[in-house]
């Protein structure tokens, strides 16, 4: 049996207010055996087809073929230096900002290919939101850290919907009450929980499809960890997450499908629960069991 601390939670916080409609792209279905998933009527949220991926001379990531389903918390798992970060940074093309760099293979996004040569960056990017590991609010007011994607895509009309967007982004984030009262104070007065559900607002604001998290909670307290847990437990229900996490119970209580990378390879993937329970291979097994990573 798995202990209770890596059984998939269940949370009770709601925040009972309605949240920007994410883009409609298929239901999620359940994982066959062997882990792979399957999705009618639309393609995958992210299709990676023999995929690698180098630094220079070094390659980080070798052939990787995985499939991330609609709605669903994908947690990819593995030890340091494994390539699951490059993997995440793929999909958004933050690893563009990084000179020779180069691939191989195919990585689609709803189906179509993220590397295609008409491919506007910017773009991809708002479908495609990313909070990173050390939160990185704008030097500005809490305020104009969410309102500042809209705004500047044009998303809104009007002061008064610019407002109403901010709220609802804040509330998606679970952080408005804790901010209604100061919203044009500084942002960098917050507490480190409070900065990285603020990033996590501004993220969702432009209305992405898929949001990225890498290693979100790496610096938090349990109890802002737990905030963040319950978020990404909340947010599953309107948005793809993919999430790259060190911590085996996090992913074991937050995840839907769980990813393990070693080496630049992707060895095995699965319904969370049978990953950390019945793993098929010997190295899945011996690193859920720490012995060694």
């Amino acid at each position: 049996m798995m202990e209770e601390s890596l059984l998939p939670m269940e949370t009770k916080w709601n925040p009972g207010v309605p949240g920007i409609p994410a883009p409609t792209v298929g239901a999620s279905h359940a994982l066959p055996e062997g882990g792979k998933q399957v999705a009618a009527g639309a393609p995958f949220a992210v299709e990676a087809r023999s995929f690698s991926f180098w630094y220079g001379a070094n390659q980080a990531l070798a052939d990787i073929s995985l499939t991330i389903t609609t709605r669903q918390v994908t947690a990819l798992i593995g030890p340091s230096g494994c390539g699951k970060s490059t993997f995440l940074r793929s999909i958004n093309r933050m690893n563009d900002l990084i000179p020779n760099t180069r691939h191989e293979g195919e990585l689609l996004l709803e189906g179509g290919s993220v590397y295609r040569p008409d491919q506007d960056v910017v773009l991809l990017r708002r479908r495609v939101g990313m909070v990173f590991q050390k939160s990185n609010p704008f030097p500005k007011s809490i305020f104009e850290n969410v309102a500042y994607g809209p705004r500047v895509n044009r998303l809104v009309q009007g002061r008064r919907q610019l407002e109403g967007l901010v709220e609802r982004s804040l509330r998606q984030a679970a952080l408005w009450d804790e901010v209604k009262d100061r919203l044009e104070k500084s942002a960098l007065g917050l507490s480190g929980g409070q900065q990285q559900r603020l990033c996590i607002a501004r993220a969702l604001a432009v209305s992405p499809h898929i949001l990225l998290m890498d290693e979100p909670a790496s610096a938090l307290d349990p109890i802002a960890t737990q905030k963040i847990e319950e978020l990404i437990y909340e947010l599953k229900d309107q948005y793809t997450i993919v999430i790259v996490t060190h911590n085996m119970q996090q992913a074991a209580r937050v995840s839907d499908v769980t990813a393990f990378f070693y080496l630049g390879k992707l060895v095995e993937v699965g319904r969370t629960e049978e990953i950390f329970t019945n793993p098929k291979n010997d190295q899945t097994e011996a690193y859920i069991t720490g012995r060694f990573g």
